[in-house]
């Protein structure tokens, strides 16, 4: 309930000039049906849909986004968590200035707060990788995914396409799934700047961190093949590259060459890294690259066997 209070009111308030916010109240007990009704009595613009739980059927965040998407009165509509808060007061502005066109979905930004906690960098780090695939792969018109953190697309684009029908028994997805299936080089932009990303807690137990990303990267195996042989080519790549290094020096095969090949991958990544971290408000990260790197190779090859495999069966 203290995300609501404070992320609400950021959202409620935000500098634009005709729009409407619904929250989907999904089975809550800590008393979020109170404060919300508090904050209409303030706020005209807020509409509050409630799901009350239910003793022999679980619906899960797919149907409450169904269910608040059936109650928005407007046609482009953007989406975040209760967890999130807007980095500016221009979000909303920031990310529908974007529909223009042919344009039906856009891709955008949200970063993690920056905490003292020992995971925390290199969940940073991970975002960052994730999203500068995510997103150069829409500006190469092909978008493969999207973040539900900040993500906007239209009310008939939805409806016209089923919503989530077609991954309505898979739990996550929600975001990734749905613009997979959705998204074509026509209908879909992205949006970078600072003013409309959206900011977020990252996990700061092990425990938290691994069931998140078992949710996560187990919807990979849904994706269309171009996208999961694409996905797989660059982890297992990366890996061997990394393995292959390490057997170099294990080995003492051919060192030299192996260290200036390391350094050179290196260096090309710093060159090119370097404005994409600032831009995704990461700068502070490359310093920990020729770590990060490696952990990262190791943690979606790691992660990918445990979402195929092991079976995501709670959202939280």
């Amino acid at each position: 309930m203290a995300n609501l209070r404070y992320n609400l009111v950021q959202i409620l308030t935000q500098n634009y000039p005709d729009f409407e916010v619904v929250v989907v109240n999904d089975c809550s007990t800590d008393g979020s049906d109170m404060l919300l009704l508090e904050m209409q009595a303030a706020y005209p613009n807020l509409k509050v849909v409630t799901i009350t739980e239910h003793q022999r059927y679980k619906t899960g965040k797919k149907f409450a986004l169904t269910l608040g998407i059936k109650a928005a009165k407007n046609e482009h509509l953007l989406f975040t968590d209760a967890d999130c808060t807007p980095a500016t007061d221009n979000w909303i502005a920031g990310m529908m200035a974007n529909f223009t066109g042919s344009t039906q979905i856009i891709l955008g930004f949200s970063p993690y707060n920056k905490t003292g906690n020992f995971l925390n960098p290199f969940i940073r780090f991970e975002t960052v990788k994730t999203a500068m695939s995510y997103l150069s792969s829409a500006l190469k018109a092909d978008p493969y995914m999207g973040v539900g953190r900040n993500l906007a697309y239209t009310k008939t684009l939805f409806f016209s396409n089923k919503g989530f029908a077609s991954h309505m028994h898979v739990l996550p997805g929600d975001d990734d799934l749905f613009v997979n299936e959705n998204a074509t080089p026509d209908n879909t932009t992205i949006e970078i700047h600072p003013d409309a990303f959206v900011f977020t807690d990252a996990k700061t137990s092990l425990g938290g961190w691994f069931r998140q990303k078992k949710r996560h990267m187990g919807v990979g195996k849904l994706y269309k093949s171009k996208h999961r042989r694409m996905l797989s080519w660059d982890a297992v790549s990366g890996f061997l590259f990394y393995t292959l290094l390490i057997l170099c020096f294990v080995f003492k095969f051919e060192p030299l060459l192996a260290l200036g090949l390391y350094l050179f991958r290196l260096m090309t990544q710093i060159l090119i890294y370097s404005k994409i971290f600032k831009t995704l408000n990461a700068k502070d990260l490359l310093f920990y690259l020729p770590v990060f790197d490696v952990i990262y190779y190791v943690y979606l090859n790691v992660f990918g066997l445990v979402g195929t495999f092991i079976k995501t069966t709670q959202w939280k």
